[in-house]
């Protein structure tokens, strides 16, 4: 096969009216580049090597269950993802909370003390968090009044100044005086969720960028969403819809093999079968899939890119036979529990109550058996939800992503490239390029944005539907910085 980008059915090959694109990766980078090159009247073809599209965010049946291979949330910050679920008309089905509110079990508490509340009042930054730290009770006194004045100095960090990368948030955390216990109580409890990894092994600059964008930016900057329905819903089936609307040809199970440059300026992008020619390739793939495509001289030192280390999540599925848990969600201290969301409805479960345990930072039990993963978790959900002591475990099984994130360590600013590469019309686009963000959802609609604003600015194309992305919070980049 031999094809050509510019090229739906029927059409004359090499229209010279009209420019052409390939993005290689169909995750929410790769779409998102897809369509902000579409919207921009550029013909798009999409490769992806999985049968779905939405990449590490996505849905599968275990039986009649529809399973999300992890829990995603976003935050009223995220205003590139919230502009991705516009896009695709998804907004509706993934809906923020009114106000940020999150239930904080311990489960060594003492009865009474167990449950803490995070959340914000109708109040102008800082004073939206006051009262709820004022009277969170997993904290001392004294603890609270430190973790104000860390919040303090925080907020003074300048996200711009390389030498925060280099340092990690741990030691500033201490440095600023913070118990262990304020450490895993109210910044690890936010930071493991956003950054996949402990203070101790986070850079301070993207963990300030977390916190000071999160809870430090605007009043409802922290208020959480998620979607209500499988996410196969809306990064596949209504992803592709959008796609298709946009004129974007999607092509699944299509594994690239290697990209090259004609002598005549335009891209060939070879498959197994044959090859697609553009005027642009977009690379949205894993950094060490970049890396083998990545065509010589692209980027002057493209061994960075192997430097990018991954961390992993786990993610624990329990199914009972009635409900133990009366909430949407909850945290947990004391326990090896991170995050728990009720994902009954979400999955289609019809009898008893289905719950997801979201475990970041999870090196040490990535690989251990199913049934050593039941004995651990099992009786600490008892622990913290008495309700599921009279229960009977339906089914228990986990989803275990590898390579979920790259691993935000101190350092890891330098190794992140920009959506431009020294090749003229080859792009970069994925949660590990330099976005500014950790490895999020958010992140890769950023970095899918900031790959088409780049490409479209060399071909002379409008990008001003690109706007919308990066407004409405403090620490947003304007579209250049992110290209």
């Amino acid at each position: 096969m031999n094809t050509d980008a510019t090229q739906p059915d029927g059409d004359a090959p090499g229209d010279p009216g009209r420019a052409t694109a390939v993005v290689v990766g169909g995750g929410l980078a790769g779409v998102t580049a897809a369509l902000a090159l579409a919207d921009a009247g550029v013909r798009v073809t999409l490769l992806e090597g999985r049968p779905r599209l939405g990449g590490l965010a996505f849905s599968f049946q275990r039986g009649t269950l529809t399973v999300d291979n992890g829990q995603h949330v976003y935050l009223r910050c995220c205003t590139a993802y919230r502009w991705f679920l516009d896009r695709i008309d998804a907004a509706a089905l993934a809906p923020l909370q009114d106000r940020l509110d999150v239930p904080v079990l311990d489960a060594a508490g003492r009865p009474g003390r167990r449950l803490g509340r995070l959340r914000r009042d109708r109040l102008p930054v800082p004073l939206h968090l006051g009262r709820s730290l004022a009277t969170y009770p997993h904290l001392s006194l004294v603890e609270r009044a430190k973790v104000g004045r860390a919040a303090l100095a925080l907020q003074a960090l300048d996200l711009d100044d390389p030498a925060l990368d280099t340092q990690d948030f741990g030691s500033w955390l201490a440095a600023h005086g913070q118990s262990a216990r304020a450490v895993e109580a109210l910044w690890d409890l936010v930071g493991v969720a956003t950054l996949n990894a402990v203070a101790g092994d986070a850079s301070l600059g993207l963990a300030a960028m977390v916190f000071k964008t999160g809870l430090l930016s605007d009043p409802g900057a922290a208020d959480i969403g998620w979607a209500r329905v499988p996410l196969g819903e809306l990064h596949d089936r209504m992803a592709r819809k959008a796609l298709d609307s946009a004129g974007v040809r999607t092509e699944v199970r299509t594994r690239v093999t290697s990209v090259s440059l004609h002598d005549n300026g335009r891209w060939s992008v070879q498959l197994p079968g044959g090859s697609v020619d553009a005027d642009a390739v977009v690379l949205a793939v894993p950094q060490r899939e970049a890396y083998d495509l990545l065509p010589a001289g692209a980027l002057d030192t493209p061994e960075r890119l192997l430097e990018i280390g991954t961390a992993p999540i786990l993610n624990v599925h329990v199914v009972y036979d009635r409900t133990v848990l009366r909430r949407p969600f909850f945290a947990a201290l004391g326990s090896p529990v991170q995050w728990v969301f009720d994902r009954t409805e979400a999955s289609g479960l019809s009898d008893g109550q289905y719950l997801a345990l979201s475990q970041s930072a999870a090196g040490a039990e990535i690989d251990k058996p199913v049934a050593e993963l039941r004995e651990r978790y099992l009786p600490e959900l008892e622990r913290l939800l008495p309700a599921t002591r009279g229960a009977r475990v339906k089914d228990f099984f986990v989803t275990r992503e590898r390579t979920a994130t790259f691993a935000p360590a101190p350092g890891v600013g330098r190794l992140r490239p920009g959506a431009r590469t020294k090749a003229p019309g080859l792009y970069l686009a994925g949660s590990w390029t330099a976005t500014g963000w950790p490895a999020t959802m958010e992140s890769a609609v950023r970095s899918g944005v900031g790959a088409a604003d780049a490409a479209l600015s060399t071909l002379g194309r409008s990008r001003d539907h690109l706007r919308g992305a990066f407004e409405g919070f403090a620490g947003s980049e304007a579209l250049e910085e992110a290209a």
